[in-house]
């Protein structure tokens, strides 16, 4: 068998890894893509002319046009778990199983949402600014997380993960999640708009679907405390940018952290970060050792089973795939 791995050499270093390759390499043979820019699907259809399965990362597309021109191709295996960039449904029609990772991230983007409430809260990132350009550092007060009020949207797994946190931290934890029940009596369960008006942390860790799409918006941003703070670690779509940019401006909230936005991959937008009371890091809320590895190596483990016919945990239209060894 032949696996397409579409990652460029600097996505393999940051986001495949060599233990990773080396169990891929063990079990298949495996063409690289040694190009630096991201295959598009002219590009990936020449790739992956001889190959049986693409294993992708989350930037290689799977339009809906390159599966009936990989006749011999069996499998588009994503090394994320956002595959909302795969035509699922051209996959399926012409028998191609897709497959997604699963969120070996949780612990890892919520220690980042626990950096940024720190950072936002005692100025860590503008006072290092300040005398890393030598101005003059002014010395403001800060707000501890001990006896403050976090609010998460979203109560999936990192959701959960960062509520367990924030009540090691004696903070009072709100959770805003129509589809999730919370059996915490540690933890308040309330409508968004109620979570918006009495959090000092307001934490955006919703799916990002139709129904999400500019969630926070206006209507919402006025809602917060101007003392307040957003944090979006979900997808940029959640986030109507400009009307955030406008409530930093006008300094109806205090400050936004985020490591997404709608720029390409994902990223924060640079105008949106370039404001004073922004953090903004560049997509990297999963990119740790042990966070990348548990996805990589899973997507070893999925070629695996494709390989021997099986269909593995994380495929996504097991009842369509006809193209099996």
């Amino acid at each position: 068998m032949k696996v397409l791995l579409a990652h460029t050499p600097e996505m393999r270093r940051n986001y495949y890894g060599a233990r990773s390759l080396s169990g891929l390499q063990a079990i298949a043979e495996v063409i690289l893509h040694e190009g630096d820019q991201p295959l598009d699907s002219a590009s990936l259809v020449r790739a992956a002319k001889d190959a049986d399965i693409i294993v992708a990362d989350r930037m290689t597309e799977g339009r809906g046009e390159i599966f009936a021109q990989l006749p011999d191709l069996r499998a588009f295996v994503r090394c994320a778990v956002d595959i909302r960039n795969v035509n699922v449904d051209a996959a399926s029609q012409a028998g191609v199983l897709v497959t997604r990772a699963g969120p070996g991230f949780v612990q890892a983007v919520a220690e980042l949402a626990l950096g940024f409430m720190v950072d936002l809260s005692r100025g860590v990132s503008r006072t290092t600014a300040d005398y890393q350009a030598g101005r003059k550092v002014e010395a403001r007060m800060g707000r501890q997380l001990a006896g403050s009020r976090i609010g998460i949207i979203g109560y999936g797994s990192i959701g959960r993960y960062l509520a367990e946190i924030a009540k090691v931290l004696r903070m009072d934890v709100l959770v805003s999640d129509p589809f999730a029940t919370v059996g915490d009596s540690a933890i308040r369960q309330v409508g968004l708009d109620e979570l918006l008006s009495a959090s000092d942390y307001v934490v955006c860790l919703a799916i990002a679907n139709e129904q999400t799409e500019n969630l926070i918006g206006d209507t919402a941003l006025a809602r917060m405390q101007k003392h307040a703070v957003f944090i979006n670690l979900s997808r940029g779509n959640l986030v109507d940018e400009a009307a955030l940019a406008r409530a930093l401006r006008e300094g109806r909230i205090a400050g936004a952290a985020m490591d997404v936005g709608r720029a390409p991959d994902q990223m924060p937008t640079p105008e949106l970060a370039a404001l004073p009371n922004v953090i903004a890091t560049p997509h990297v809320g999963g990119l740790t050792p042990q966070a990348i590895e548990y996805q990589s190596l899973e997507t070893v483990r999925q070629v695996e089973a494709i390989i021997k016919g099986e269909i593995p945990p994380g495929a996504v239209n097991a009842d369509c795939w006809t193209r099996r060894p």
